[in-house]
């Protein structure tokens, strides 16, 4: 079975795990629970480990949330650096993805890929494709939880890839982004920072 085949096949199994019925039917549903539903990772097992640091450390400074969903912060990336990854490693790509956002989904907040090989440190400036987040929006979506939810937990990834370019048009949406970078992850490093509003 293919990995096409197998996702369509996940997906009739979740429907069917949730107690997803047909029309018309007059199966009882006032006993179901919802069922927890864990996310497959996109970063192989075999994947290297390497550092990642940022110009911040445990949550986002002020100027980094975003202008957008009721904060209005200058939405300024904070400046990633890393060491120790794959020699073997033709480009990277950065992500953050917040889990905590009220979606059923997560939100991603940056999707930048083909990042050249040569580089160490990633700010507005470097080389690459910003893409889409799940706004809309191109490159990096400071956070801006709602008013008064619990911490929000963003887990930045640098991505070190097999090849030196995905091909993907900046548009694509960070869930296919993500998809297609899966295939050719060959090490990884992450950070977490959190975010919250009074």
């Amino acid at each position: 079975m293919n990995r096409t085949a197998r996702i369509v096949s996940a997906t009739f199994a979740v429907a069917a795990l949730t107690g997803l019925t047909a029309c018309g039917s007059d199966a009882d549903t006032t006993t179901r629970t919802p069922t927890s539903i864990q996310v497959r990772p996109v970063v192989p097992a075999t994947a290297a480990s390497f550092t990642v640091t940022a110009d911040a450390a445990g949550s986002f400074p002020a100027d980094a949330y975003a202008g957008a969903f009721g904060c209005t912060a200058a939405n300024h990336a904070p400046h990633l650096t890393w060491s120790g990854a794959p020699a073997a490693a033709k480009s990277f790509a950065v992500t953050m993805f917040d889990p905590d956002a009220p979606t059923g989904a997560g939100f991603w907040h940056w999707m930048s890929w083909d990042i050249p090989s040569t580089a160490m440190d990633f700010t507005a400036g470097t080389p690459g494709v910003a893409g889409a987040t799940d706004a809309g929006t191109a490159g990096y979506l400071g956070p801006c939880p709602p008013a008064g939810d619990t911490a929000h937990h963003y887990r930045i990834s640098v991505l070190a890839l097999d090849t030196p370019t995905m091909g993907l048009p900046a548009t694509t949406t960070p869930t296919v982004a993500s998809f297609s970078m899966g295939a050719h992850i060959i090490g990884v490093a992450h950070l977490e920072l959190t975010a919250q509003r009074p």
